[in-house]
């Protein structure tokens, strides 16, 4: 896929979506990236039913580890894996506290260094509250840069560095939602919304015409 196309598919993107963002609810870096921690293996749905009461219940680091553990589990039960992500996120809590002043660090490796916190939530924190130009690679951005050949790779690293190579400057910063979105609404897993497609000719994808 060359330079010209690339753009242009982020183009159409763009004009489909002028601002677009995390469907996860939160106020704050801190309310963010639990919500980030919560959503591993979950939908954003399920994650904003149970923050809407927990962020009332504690939206700062001191709030929540005052909660502790077995509180926390009661607001978050219906999220899958809830038990080691209440203890993480207690964990991460105490260290929020202890390194950083009940702050959410805007720094790659700090958010690295917290429990529950791996390279995808870091990138996500940093895009989404800080404003850096990352990509997130998840599960939909994956197969949205292999099938339709944006930025092929066999994995999400190599996704990524393929995408902050390749992905103009210009849409750097939005690139993540973009992709994201069209992964979960249009190029779904099992059968690609190809004829509603708005970079459907674009698109290197070599089955779409059974599916369109």
């Amino acid at each position: 896929m060359n330079p010209q196309i690339r753009s242009e598919i982020f183009k159409r993107l763009r004009a489909h979506n002028p601002a677009p963002t995390t469907e996860l609810h939160f106020s704050t870096p801190f309310e963010l990236l639990i919500a980030v921690i919560l959503s591993a293996q979950a939908t954003d749905k399920s994650v904003n039913k149970a923050t809407g009461h927990l962020f009332k219940a504690a939206p700062t680091p001191q709030k929540m580890l005052a909660l502790g553990e077995s509180r926390l589990k009661e607001h978050i039960k219906t999220i899958g894996l809830f038990n080691t992500k209440a203890r993480n996120i207690i964990k991460t809590c105490a260290l929020l506290l202890e390194r950083h002043h009940g702050e959410v660090p805007e720094d790659r490796d700090a958010l690295e260094a917290l429990p529950g916190v791996g390279r995808k939530t870091a990138n996500v924190v940093l895009n989404t509250a800080f404003g850096h130009a990352t990509i997130a690679v998840d599960t939909h951005i994956f197969r949205v840069a292999n099938r339709t050949g944006l930025a092929p790779g066999k994995t999400v690293l190599e996704v990524e560095k393929k995408l902050l190579k390749f992905v103009p400057e210009e849409f750097k910063h939005d690139a993540h939602h973009w992709l994201i979105l069209h992964g979960r609404y249009t190029c779904i897993a099992r059968k690609p919304r190809c004829g509603s497609c708005v970079i459907e000719d674009l698109c290197e994808y070599k089955s779409k015409a059974e599916v369109a």
